[in-house]
């Protein structure tokens, strides 16, 4: 298994279950102390979200054996992950339902506060809305940065394997032609040795022929 998905696989699960253990003490929770931790939990499932992704993009880049016991992980993961965010759903259902009780109840009667208050609190809460709008754009640009990231150094990690695996072959390459040279050579050195033998046996026979006439014409 990848140790770089190991690495992942390790926050998401640690992450996870901090989550888990959350939700139940934020229902017991109210006013800033519960939004707070409600803005905490939030955050926390968009860290997972993000590691879920790294995981993903990590999978896919190994073989195909590998890559399909990891895909069948992530799938539980991310299930996971919707359980979560549901619950996150809820819990700030719950809130805006208990705020709703409030006013109705008349502890927060809008028609009871100044006008100056109505203001401020509206502009507050543009001013909040305004902000949280720019954390997610802010995350967002994170994620494509980061997702841009990772796909880069996979392609590097390609590229590098190729070029390894090319360097292997010129080596190969190199090896196999040392090889043809030293046969060359061999040869080379073979058919010199033959070539004297043979001039050898020729003028053997060419004297042994000019002796065999020598002999025949000195008797005649």
């Amino acid at each position: 298994m990848s140790a770089i998905f190991e690495s992942y696989e390790r926050q998401y699960c640690e992450l996870s279950a901090n989550l888990t253990a959350k939700c139940p003490a934020i229902a017991l929770l109210t006013g800033e102390r519960r939004k707070q931790n409600l803005a905490e939990l939030k955050t926390g499932l968009d860290e997972a979200e993000s590691l879920i992704r790294r995981m993903d993009l990590e999978a896919r880049s190994l073989q195909p054996t590998q890559k399909a016991v990891l895909l069948a992980k992530l799938r539980e993961y991310k299930s996971d992950l919707n359980n979560l965010r549901r619950e996150l759903k809820k819990l700030s259902s719950d809130t805006q339902v208990a705020r709703d009780d409030l006013l109705e109840g008349g502890l927060l009667d809008p028609l009871k506060a100044s006008s100056e208050q109505r203001d401020r609190l509206l502009l507050s809460t543009e001013r909040m809305n305004q902000s949280g709008e720019r954390i997610k754009e802010s995350k967002r640009t994170l994620l494509e940065t980061e997702e841009l990231g990772v796909s880069i150094l996979q392609d590097l990690h390609q590229q590098r394997q190729t070029l390894l695996h090319a360097q292997d072959t010129l080596v190969e390459v190199d090896d196999n032609i040392g090889k043809s040279k030293k046969i060359l050579l061999s040869m080379t050195r073979r058919m010199s040795r033959n070539k004297w033998i043979m001039g050898g046996l020729i003028g053997a026979l060419v004297t042994i022929i000019l002796f065999v006439a020598y002999v025949k014409l000195s008797h005649s």
